[in-house]
Formats: structure tokens, C-alpha cells, sequence
């Protein structure tokens, strides 16, 4: 009993003679972000299969990360091209494109992202996840979807856009609309 009390007054003794020692919360640096390998204007990358473009990335000013595999964006459209020559372009004001495997995402602080999809509808969230190998839309967010006298409301989405299935994932409200 004598040797816990011991031990424990000179583990008291240490964290309160150590105590200053001890690394702070400070601020983490941003000045790795600031030491892009590149900086650029008018930014563009494209994904393409054989001579088919499948989308493309343009950006009035990205930041590039060689190492980390990453491009940071400002000032969004990501374009999606359809085998049939149809193409749907989305508006962002921030994104962030993994290089090495082609996943992007798209943000905006205010106004909501805007998905006008062939068949008429037209979604809006505020964060969008494009998966380029499964070839899928996601969010987490809020999602609003309105066409043909539908409007849909939700959190979080899942979207096939070659097949242009999409589905909200969680607290779905429908409601009928007039057609305008």
C-alpha cells in the first residue's frame, strides 16, 4: 500500500514539474499549403477513355500539390460528356481533384451547385463527390431535386450519371408542384 502511494506522489511529482514542457495547442502552419509545386490560371484536366473525353475539370486558379497527388481549385465547371455527344456542366466555387484517383469535389459556401440532369430534373446541394471509378455522384448534405411537377428534399445522394439514376439517401420529402 505504502509503494502505490509512493509511486503515485512521484508521478504526481513529475506531471506537475513536466507540465511546462508539454507541446501547446498551437495553430497548424499553412505554410505548406502556400508552397504549391504550381500555381496556375485557367486550369484544365481531362478524363478520357480511348478518344472519348468522359469530363473534364477548368478552374480560373488552382493550386497543385505533386507529391500529395492533389490540385486545390477556385472558381469551378466540371463537365460531364455523355456517349451520345450530350454534355451536363456543373458550377463550383471551391473543388479539390485527387490526381491519381480522379475523385473530385466540388463546394460552394453560398448558393447551391446546380445538376441539370437530361432528363429534366435539376438538383441542388451545396457539396458534391464525384467517384470516378464507380462513376457516381455523392453528397452528404442537403439535396433539393425538382422536375415534372416533383420537388424532393433530403440529406445525402447517390447518383449513377450514366444511367442517370439518383437517389436521396435519408429524411425524403416529396411534394407535388405545378408545372411553371
Amino acid at each position: 500500500m505504502a509503494s502505490s502511494v509512493l509511486l503515485a506522489a512521484f508521478l504526481g511529482y513529475l506531471l506537475v514539474r513536466n507540465a511546462d514542457s508539454l507541446p501547446t495547442s498551437q495553430p497548424i502552419s499553412l505554410e505548406p499549403l502556400e508552397q504549391a509545386d504550381a500555381k496556375l490560371s485557367e486550369f484544365i484536366f481531362t478524363q478520357s477513355k480511348g478518344d472519348a473525353v468522359q469530363w473534364q475539370v477548368q478552374a480560373k486558379q488552382a493550386r497543385v500539390f505533386e507529391q500529395e497527388k492533389q490540385a486545390l481549385l477556385h472558381d469551378v465547371a466540371l463537365t460531364f460528356y455523355g456517349g451520345d455527344g450530350e454534355q451536363v456542366t456543373v458550377h463550383g466555387e471551391e473543388g479539390t481533384l485527387d490526381t491519381a484517383s480522379k475523385k473530385f469535389v466540388l463546394s460552394n459556401r453560398e448558393a447551391p451547385i446546380i445538376v441539370t440532369t437530361r432528363s429534366g430534373y435539376t438538383i441542388y446541394t451545396n457539396h458534391l463527390v464525384w467517384i470516378d471509378q464507380a462513376k457516381e455522384i455523392r453528397t452528404e448534405d442537403p439535396v433539393r431535386i425538382v422536375g415534372h411537377g416533383l420537388e424532393i428534399r433530403g440529406l445525402g445522394l447517390l447518383g449513377r450519371m450514366e444511367s442517370e439514376e439518383f437517389e436521396v439517401l435519408g429524411d425524403v420529402h416529396v411534394d407535388l408542384v405545378s408545372a411553371s
